[in-house]
């Protein structure tokens, strides 16, 4: 019995958005742009103003004109319509604006670990997971570079860069930042991770976290609207929503979904994420030491059939 044939990775028939600024030159002058804002940075939903040109003394991310990357490979665990049968070509970047006590990767997004990419080196990485296959290039954490991947892009496109660009973002971004993205980012991939700031402030030590987290996903709908599933099964662009589900109800699930059928659209692509563990800081607040229960996963399944949220990732969902 033969094999089935499977589609290319990349999709001939889609275009990227950040061909078309390539082409009028507007990626370049974004770039040029983003590049000026790191003077007094405010991308980010921090505001920390530091000039990261000369210090990064003040600036969460400690992260100056260059980025760092923990890792780039093709990466099979991510949802299916990102990850395919190719992988999607993660891009790990080192540090974070987040500072989440149950931090999973917390020996890059608190510890540092990685090496610092110049544009021309991230340029490479992008084009090197594009020659292995992989369906998209996957920025995990990058709300802290975006300067830094606006000065890669258009290195990496004039060589022949198609792939779509995923933003993987723990949701914290500022309208400077997705001002700089729009027509640039493909697929916007935010956290919604609390729905009170209290809470968020305590777990992830930011600040009005709700009110700029949602503000940020408005702004992505609006930018790419609903996630368009191409060829294959494999996602070309639009939102995809993750939101991990938290013991003890911490992580607000009811209003966090209420939020994103009543505000956002009913036919936005959740991931409802049951992977929470104990891990790092976690085990210090009492509340963090234990996995969500089979129930929790249930309740936060059927509150969002409730809501009427009909697309949920079927690693979970529906």
């Amino acid at each position: 019995m033969g094999s089935v044939e499977r589609p290319s990775a990349i999709d001939l028939g889609f275009k990227p958005a950040y061909l078309a600024l390539l082409a009028s030159g507007e990626l370049d002058a974004r770039a040029q742009i983003a590049s000026h804002h790191l003077e007094c940075c405010d991308l980010c939903a921090r505001y920390c103003r530091v000039n990261r040109k000369e210090s990064t003394r003040g600036a969460v991310c400690r992260t100056g004109q260059r980025a760092q990357v923990n890792g780039a490979f093709p990466h099979f665990g991510e949802e299916t319509c990102l990850s395919g049968w190719n992988g999607s070509g993660t891009i790990f970047f080192s540090e974070c604006n987040l500072r989440c006590v149950y931090c999973q990767n917390w020996e890059a997004s608190w510890g540092g670990a990685g090496v610092e990419f110049g544009p021309a080196e991230l340029a490479d990485a992008m084009l090197s997971l594009q020659r292995q296959g992989c369906h998209n290039v996957n920025l995990v954490s990058p709300s802290h570079v975006v300067a830094q991947i606006l000065a890669a892009l258009p290195i990496a496109a004039r060589a022949g860069f198609r792939l779509p660009l995923v933003y993987n973002t723990g949701g914290y971004d500022s309208a400077e930042a997705l001002a700089l993205l729009e027509g640039v980012v493909d697929i916007y991939m935010p956290d919604m991770k609390y729905a009170d700031s209290e809470l968020a402030h305590r777990y992830s030590h930011v600040r009005e976290y709700v009110a700029r987290n949602r503000a940020a996903v408005r702004e992505m709908h609006r930018q790419v609207g609903n996630l368009v599933i191409g060829a294959g099964g494999i996602a070309r662009r639009g939102l995809l929503v993750r939101h991990l589900v938290l013991p003890g109800g911490l992580s607000g699930t009811l209003d966090v979904l209420r939020f994103i059928a009543e505000e956002i659209s009913p036919d936005t692509y959740v991931n409802l994420m049951d992977q929470y563990r104990p891990r790092f800081r976690a085990f210090q607040p009492e509340k963090l030491r234990r996995r969500p229960t089979s129930a929790e996963i249930r309740d936060a399944q059927e509150v969002a059939h409730r809501l009427g949220l009909r697309r949920l990732d079927s690693a979970i969902g529906s």
